[in-house]
């Protein structure tokens, strides 16, 4: 398929390179940043462009991949007359938000966490699908296909849900591995002493619900360490805070 990126970010790099080895033709690249778009651009081996009047009326898909309360208004910008479906790529964003500007429209979302330098392996990674009607969703379910080996339909509905598990499994723990890692600091302790147990942790929730596989003094009970741990937070009364909060919900989930 014929595709133009509108976006030059985390996301639309890894869509564009995975479209492109996939065997489809990126176009174009738009950014409001004409340098940002010519980086990707280059990549691909196609052009940069920063006027979305300029955009090819004849691509297959339009595909947009930047911030969330952008997209409603690059979609707004774009051309009458695209011969393709305008796509976005969000979570949490209704897929209707396109259905003012385009004929035919919906979304691809990656479930999965984008970083420019490290690769990313789209055949294991789940696209949710959702489209303004059948035709369009098989054309999008072919193109999710030559990418990924996980496709599954999923309405604005479900893929707020679906993101909303997202930021708690991985945004949210992230975070609470940077608490770690400052705590840790604080002691002359470094971060890579707790490496072997993330790792541990995350194999078994792979294999187990995340519910069987909880440990810790709060699933036993442990008042103890949970009254020492709290007391040794003495002087940061937001993490005593947080640390209590999390250790009531898996002591009464």
């Amino acid at each position: 398929m014929d595709i133009v990126l509108l976006g030059s970010g985390n996301v639309a790099t890894h869509f564009g390179k995975a479209l492109s080895h996939a065997g489809h033709r990126i176009v174009q690249v738009y950014s409001r940043d004409l340098a940002h778009a010519a980086v990707l651009a280059d990549a691909l081996n196609t052009s940069a462009i920063d006027d979305l009047a300029t955009v090819d009326p004849a691509a297959d898909v339009y595909l947009i991949a930047v911030k969330d309360d952008a997209i409603g208004q690059v979609a707004a910008q774009l051309p009458a007359s695209l011969k393709g479906a305008v796509v976005h790529t969000a979570g949490s964003v209704e897929m209707n938000i396109l259905a003012l500007q385009a004929r035919t429209y919906g979304v691809i979302y990656p479930v999965q966490t984008f970083s420019v330098a490290k690769p990313v392996y789209f055949s294991e990674v789940p696209l949710a699908l959702e489209a303004s009607d059948e035709i369009t969703y098989t054309r999008l379910a072919e193109l999710a296909a030559s990418l990924s080996i996980r496709v599954f339909p999923c309405d604005s509905r479900q893929r707020l849900a679906l993101h909303m598990a997202a930021v708690f499994a991985c945004n949210f723990t992230n975070h609470l591995y940077a608490i770690g890692a400052a705590i840790l600091r604080e002691h002359a302790l470094d971060f890579d002493l707790i490496r072997p147990l993330i790792l541990e942790t995350a194999e078994k929730v792979m294999e187990h619900q995340p519910e069987d596989a909880q440990t810790g003094p709060a699933v036993r009970h442990d008042t103890g360490t949970i009254q020492k741990h709290l007391a040794a937070l003495n002087g940061r009364p937001d993490l005593a805070a947080l640390y209590q909060l999390i250790s009531d919900h898996i002591s009464h989930p």
